[in-house]
């Protein structure tokens, strides 16, 4: 299925974009959004983190259109305005971490019905660098890719990792592993948070920002995850921990306050990927592309300078 899908162009401040409704081999509706560029330099994914939506990338999808890129986002089940798998629509739930990959593979197959122009780049936050890594160590046909604090670990304090092993575990096998999981709120962090001390920007215009968004359209809010969830994004973390880095140029940004992924995977990766460089973003907190516009736009600048040059 490959139809118009609605888009809140009014909230993005990004490109014209057009949406489409996907079903995945699983039957779930996701949504994508397309932007095209004016260069064909070639198409940009962007794979957004756990609770995002395609319009909270506006801005960087207009840094890559006005460079001549095209750029393809999705929404990724259960959250933004494709179907969410809980009873509870707050709750984030997946019955495999794995599912994901089903969501890539029909934003992969749109881009290809489309001849979306060619080469093909990832730009992956957070949640999304995990899905991204697991396609590209699968052969997904990228020519480049920039991660920006990508979930390849889930920072959490030693005496709780054994509780967040076994507890999801057990909820699981009583059937209720769509629950929301312990520590987690059921509301949207971005209402629910004050700017002050928030773990996701230093810039208080893009926090106002990203708020108005959920404020505005309250299915782009999403609370905490479930336990299945939790249980199978830690298995996929070390699964993928055992991997080697792909055959590919990359970059990979980190905010130096990063409070929510496990900054030594991501340093141990990226010290042995080969063409890998980390680069830390003083001040910066875990959304790198969701700070201040200077920041922003030096790192669409540095990929879209790595992306020019492996075109």
């Amino acid at each position: 299925m490959t139809e118009p899908a609605p888009y809140r162009a009014d909230l993005a401040d990004g490109p014209d974009t057009q949406a489409f409704w996907l079903r995945t081999s699983d039957g779930v509706r996701i949504r994508v959004g397309h932007a095209a560029g004016t260069q064909l330099k070639g198409t940009v994914f962007i794979l957004p983190g756990r609770s995002e939506y395609i319009e909270k990338y506006g801005y960087p999808a207009q840094d890559f259109v006005q460079a001549g890129f095209d750029t393809l986002t999705i929404d990724w089940r259960s959250q933004g305005l494709a179907d969410r798998l809980s009873p509870n629509p707050m709750v984030g739930h997946v019955n495999r971490f794995l599912d994901f990959q089903k969501d890539w593979s029909a934003m992969r197959s749109f881009a290809q019905q489309q001849r979306l122009p060619k080469p093909w780049f990832m730009v992956a936050h957070s949640m999304g660098g995990c899905i991204g890594l697991r396609a590209l160590v699968q052969g997904a046909d990228m020519r480049a890719v920039v991660f920006t604090g990508p979930m390849w670990g889930i920072r959490m304090a030693a005496y709780l990792r054994p509780v967040a092993w076994a507890l999801p575990r057990v909820m699981g096998l009583l059937g209720q592993g769509h629950r929301l999981a312990p520590g987690t709120s059921i509301e949207s962090y971005l209402t629910a948070a004050p700017f002050d001390g928030n773990m996701l920007t230093s810039d208080p215009e893009m926090f106002a920002y990203m708020r108005r968004h959920v404020e505005a359209e309250p299915l782009f809010g999403l609370g905490g995850p479930s336990y299945t969830w939790l249980q199978t994004a830690l298995a996929e973390c070390d699964a993928l921990s055992t991997k080697p880095s792909p055959a590919m140029p990359a970059l990979c940004f980190v905010g130096s306050n990063e409070q929510i992924v496990d900054t030594t995977r991501i340093r141990e990766r990226m010290t042995h990927w080969r063409g890998g460089k980390l680069l830390m973003v003083d001040g910066a907190e875990h959304e790198v592309l969701m700070e201040a516009a200077n920041i922003r736009r030096q790192i669409t600048g540095s990929a879209i300078s790595l992306f020019s040059s492996v075109s």
